[in-house]
């Protein structure tokens, strides 16, 4: 029988493979690369133009993001299409099987965050701020929360919406109860270092539009863990 012909490609993604058949191993086969989680996290709430996704993801090049969409497609995690007119652009995004992995990233968020080398200030996109805040939400604060925060940050917004301690998030402002505007280190700095929001909008580095109350209820939703030893 004829063997096919095995390029120099397949022949490295192959070798880079783990020989295991633990499906765990097999996940970090697909998103093991460097590179991949970011991209899978930036799509985590929506689909994203190429250009949009690059900016997002910091350091990252056009040729290695290429890479990693193309490679993420073929496993079956992303997908690519076209808007309908009038945007007729192309976007990618996770498949239905490829949501499913927002799990993970919020069980590593809370395994990573207590890391003594873990530095939060480093830079962070919108869409990683959201999932941050849903990650580290302390559910027994928020169990009998009902409210819904908009966040404006740079080109992109958001609607924080917790519902009894359940949370979902779209980019629809409509309905929310206060709309926040910042950057995403002081909008992190208000839930995470308990750094007060009048301070922040003394500073001019926010914007409260709306209930205020909603706003200072927010921030007090979030108990990061200690660091481990």
């Amino acid at each position: 029988m004829k063997l096919e012909k095995m390029t120099k490609g397949d022949k490295s993604a192959a070798k880079r493979r783990y020989d295991d058949a633990c499906a765990a191993t097999h996940a970090m086969d697909i998103f093991g690369e460097r590179w991949a989680l970011p991209v899978m996290r930036e799509l985590m709430l929506g689909p994203r133009r190429f250009g949009e996704l690059k900016a997002s993801i910091s350091g990252i090049s056009a040729n290695v993001l290429t890479q990693r969409l193309e490679s993420l497609e073929e496993a079956g995690v992303v997908l690519r299409r076209k808007l309908p007119p009038p945007a007729s652009v192309q976007v990618y995004e996770l498949t239905e099987w490829g949501y499913q992995a927002g799990p993970i990233f919020q069980v590593m968020g809370r395994w990573g965050v207590k890391s003594p080398h873990h530095d939060p200030a480093r830079p962070f996109s919108a869409v990683s701020l959201m999932l941050s805040f849903r990650t580290m939400m302390d559910p027994a604060l928020a169990a009998d929360v009902t409210l819904s925060i908009g966040f404006r940050l740079s080109d992109q917004q958001f609607l924080f919406a917790i519902d009894r301690g359940q949370v979902t998030i779209g980019r629809d402002l409509a309905g929310a109860d206060v709309v926040l505007t910042g950057d995403t280190a002081t909008l992190a700095s208000a839930a995470y270092m308990n750094v007060p929001l009048a301070d922040l909008e003394a500073e001019g580095r926010i914007r409260i539009e709306g209930n205020r109350a909603a706003a200072e209820r927010f921030v007090t939703l979030f108990a990061l863990p200690d660091k481990a030893a």
